[in-house]
Parts: C-alpha cells; structure tokens; sequence
C-alpha cells in the first residue's frame, strides 16, 4: 500500500515536470519552426498556435505552466518571428502588439480555464455531498441498515465532508458549555459568538457539537473534532454536514 502511494505521489510529481518541460520547450519550437518557413507560415498564424499552445497548458491544471506558456511564447515570438530577428528587440510597432496580446490572451485562457476548473471540481463535490445525503436518507428511510451502522456511516461522511479527522454520535442533548456548537443554518457559534470558520476554520482547542432532532425534541448530537489539523470548511460544506445529520433522526426509531 506504501509502496503505490509512494509511486503515485512520484507519478504526479513526474507528469507535473513534464507539463512544465513541454510548457517551455514547445513554444521554443513552433516559433523556430515557423522562423525557417518564414515565406510560408505567418508570425500571425504563429502566435494562434502559441495561444493554442497556452491553452493546452492550461488543461492540465498547473498555472505555472500555462503562465510560462505564455510568457516563453511571447519571447520565442520576438527572438525568431519579428525584426531584427534573433534579437529580444522589436523594430515593427505591429509586432510589439502581437507579443503583447499574446501574452495578455495566455494570461487570459489560462485564468478562465483555471476558473472551469474549480466551477467543474465544485460541482463534483457538490454532488459528492447529495449522493452522501440521499444514501443516508435512503438507509433510513428503508431501515435495512442497523442503527448503530447508520450512525457511523454517516459520522464518516460528516467527518469526510467537513475535513476533520473524527465524527461521533452521543445519545442525548449538549451538556457540555465548552463545545461549540454547528446550528442548522451552517452556522458554528461559541459562547454566543458566531464563529468566522471560512477564515479562522472549526475550533481546535473544543470539540464542535450538531445536535439531532425530532420535532422540540433532541435525539443526539455529533461530536466533532478537528483537533489535530484546522479545517476550513465553507457554508455549503457546513450544511451538507447538517442535511446528513438529519437523517439520523429516521434511523432512531419514534
């Protein structure tokens, strides 16, 4: 088990130099190719492969590499492509703008290619947290899965979820002042206090309580504890952790 992680961690690590190599080396290229059929191929045809170029970095996630895409294309474009040529000078007002919007349009790709990115792996969490949900409310609405079982099952994704190391269910309301305490709103307080938990992240120095309901009535609450390691979980985070709690109350028969 060791062993994989280790060979996947070198994996990434060599896929992440490789991105970076061909970032700067293929830029180099393309404009030296297009510098020797000069008569054939347009500087402008040339910087539209290069955006290509950009883009492609940008796929793969790293702005480092998409960043150096664009800023080793700009200058492989003014050394082979525009006068003097094999010089980092430009003699053409024309070609200064090309080298410019070059870079500008690299720069431009790859933050709203970045920006996918985040909106596609936020909409993939998103659906992580409904899938958690509905297996929850699934198994407690069927009542094939013990309760004892339901309860942990759902204190792992709760902990999965919020990013703390442990999650674990108590029969019966809060009694301890210290705890801080996740409200059904997403919202984490502490003596009154609403808490800043996107900035400050779930306290460390007490455990976090959810309580669990039916109608006035408090069934149990979730104890959860990011001792260990500050998590940093966001309002949409802090509600999918409630929305699984609440299935629990299914589970406890009444």
């Amino acid at each position: 088990m060791a062993n994989a992680v280790i060979e996947l961690v070198l994996s990434g690590r060599r896929r992440r130099a490789l991105v970076l190599t061909l970032s700067v080396v293929v830029p180099v290229l393309i404009c030296a190719a297009s510098a020797a059929l000069r008569n054939v191929v347009s500087s402008t045809s040339a910087a539209l492969v290069l955006v290509l170029c950009v883009v492609v970095a940008g796929t793969s996630g790293q702005r480092v590499a998409a960043l150096l895409a664009a800023a080793v294309g700009g200058l492989s474009f003014d050394y082979f492509l525009t006068q003097p040529y094999h010089e980092l000078a430009i003699a053409d007002p024309d070609d200064v703008e090309v080298t410019v919007l070059l870079v500008v349009i690299g720069v431009i790709v790859t933050e709203v290619t970045l920006w996918g990115f985040r909106q596609q792996s936020r909409a993939a969490r998103r659906s992580g947290y409904l899938d958690g949900a509905l297996k929850a409310a699934e198994n407690a609405a069927r009542r094939d899965m013990p309760t004892p079982v339901l309860v942990r099952f759902i204190s792992a994704q709760i902990a999965e979820i919020l990013g703390v190391p442990s999650c674990r269910f108590v029969m019966g309301p809060v009694h301890d002042s210290r705890l801080a305490l996740l409200d059904h709103e997403g919202n984490v307080t502490r003596n009154g206090r609403t808490l800043d938990v996107e900035r400050d992240g779930l306290p460390v120095d007490e455990e976090t309580a959810l309580e669990v309901g039916r109608g006035p009535e408090t069934l149990g609450h979730f104890v959860i504890t990011s001792a260990s390691a500050v998590a940093y979980p966001t309002a949409e985070q802090r509600r999918a952790a409630v929305l699984l709690a609440d299935q629990v109350s299914l589970g406890l028969g009444g």
